[in-house]
């Protein structure tokens, strides 16, 4: 295992990152904060990076930033899991492919255009488009929020699924829109 700080690895990484969410993530209301970024790419800065490429997986570590530009995801912590081409090595291109993606520790995922969820881990699996928020997980837009043990968001199909625990049910609150006349 080589352990790199981000800036120097930014190049090789940048490519691999651009697929990773290139659907929609639920998230919230920080447009002010997301950077001017190309739209297919996405920009994680960390504290620390660690790239194993025996066990395909690269980790970022503290303060974990990740921006694209309709989303920004705060966490202490990403495992990137790839699936990599070896047909391609012997010419020096190896194409990489996002299996899955695990941010833990205090998870925020914001959308600039409204919208915030918030959960101790979030899972987001590439080949299906799901996103599973757990630990304690909220979705919020504006007044409006739902939490339970358990969300799925089915980002394909844009539904959702909140489950609720022995311990705990589902709570939904929904604030009367306000019409104008």
């Amino acid at each position: 295992m080589k352990h790199y700080k981000h800036k120097q690895i930014f190049l090789y990484i940048i490519p691999i990152l651009s697929v990773i969410f290139s659907s929609s993530v639920v998230a919230g209301d920080r447009q002010k904060e997301v950077e001017k970024v190309e739209s297919s790419e996405i920009v994680i800065k960390s504290d620390s990076l660690e790239i194993d490429n025996i066990r395909k997986i690269v980790i970022f570590t503290g303060n974990v930033d990740a921006r694209k530009d309709n989303f920004i995801i705060n966490c202490q912590k990403i495992r990137l899991y790839y699936l990599s081409d070896s047909t391609e090595m012997d010419s020096g291109k190896e194409d990489f492919k996002i299996d899955k993606i695990v941010a833990t520790g205090k998870v925020k995922i914001t959308r600039t255009n409204g919208g915030l969820a918030m959960a101790e881990q979030a899972i987001y699996y590439q080949s299906d488009e799901r996103v599973v928020l757990t630990g304690k997980p909220v979705v919020k837009q504006g007044n409006d929020f739902v939490e339970g043990a358990k969300i799925t968001l089915l980002l394909k199909e844009n539904r959702s699924i909140v489950e609720g625990s022995e311990d705990s049910k589902v709570r939904a609150v929904i604030s009367p829109k306000n019409k104008k006349r």
